[in-house]
């Protein structure tokens, strides 16, 4: 059967398409599916290793079965940390946001604020001036927007269920990013300031580990490369 398989961050930068298409056999894995694209694309192989699958916006285990059809298949390089153009200032009550409009702190902490939490704690990371030794003109920030909002929903989701009165919002940009601006807005309520104080810093280091945002630093000498964290 044939697949169609979106690259995205530095696959897609290296092969100059956001997407292939590859024969497979019925009963293929998704490591045989890396295999294949490793095969087939041999530029993209030493950068596979680390790359997870995900299947219509979830990720899956490397010994899964690829169906007929297959789904919407794309392969996740690792994140960095859906919006469809430009969009008006994200209302208060939104607890999950990605988009191109400036980031409001204030505006994610009133998403989580409620009577009953008796703490609130917000992480908020902004685009710093060096990386890797080089000064930094401006981050660009890409993403694979539905499965990235859905994933910020389940990142929630799971910390409320696992630290009980918890609740979180994560907003975060995309586009180009210059020094001084803020790219995420993290903010989590609880009756008590442990409680509040957990359940933030799960957020954020889920967001960085599995949501597909992924950010290209480009530095005042010309240089670029894909980068991890705010």
């Amino acid at each position: 059967m044939q697949v169609s398989v979106l690259l995205f961050a530095g696959l897609r930068q290296r092969l100059g398409r956001a997407c292939v298409e590859l024969n497979v056999e019925p009963g293929t894995t998704v490591s045989q599916l890396l295999e294949l694209l490793g095969e087939r694309y041999p530029e993209l192989a030493p950068m596979l290793g680390p790359c997870r699958v995900a299947i219509d916006h979830t990720f899956v285990s490397s010994g899964e079965i690829l169906q007929d059809p297959p789904g919407e298949l794309a392969i996740i390089p690792p994140v960095s940390g859906g919006h469809s153009g430009p969009q008006a200032a994200c209302e208060a009550t939104e607890r999950f946001y990605l988009g191109d409009v400036t980031l409001d702190p204030q505006a994610v902490v009133e998403a989580v604020s409620h009577r009953h939490a008796g703490g609130i704690t917000s992480f908020i990371g902004n685009v710093r001036r060096r990386s890797h030794g080089h000064d930094i003109d401006r981050l660009e920030y890409t993403a694979y927007e539905p499965m990235a909002l859905a994933v910020m929903r389940e990142i929630a989701s799971t910390i409320e269920r696992e630290i009980p009165k918890t609740r979180v919002a994560i907003h975060h940009r995309l586009g180009v990013l210059t020094i001084g601006e803020t790219a995420v807005v993290i903010a989590a309520s609880a009756p008590h300031r442990d409680e509040a104080f957990r359940a933030c810093r799960a957020a954020i280091e889920a967001l960085k580990r599995d949501v597909p945002i992924w950010k290209r630093e480009i530095a005042v000498d010309g240089q670029t490369w894909f980068g991890q964290g705010p």
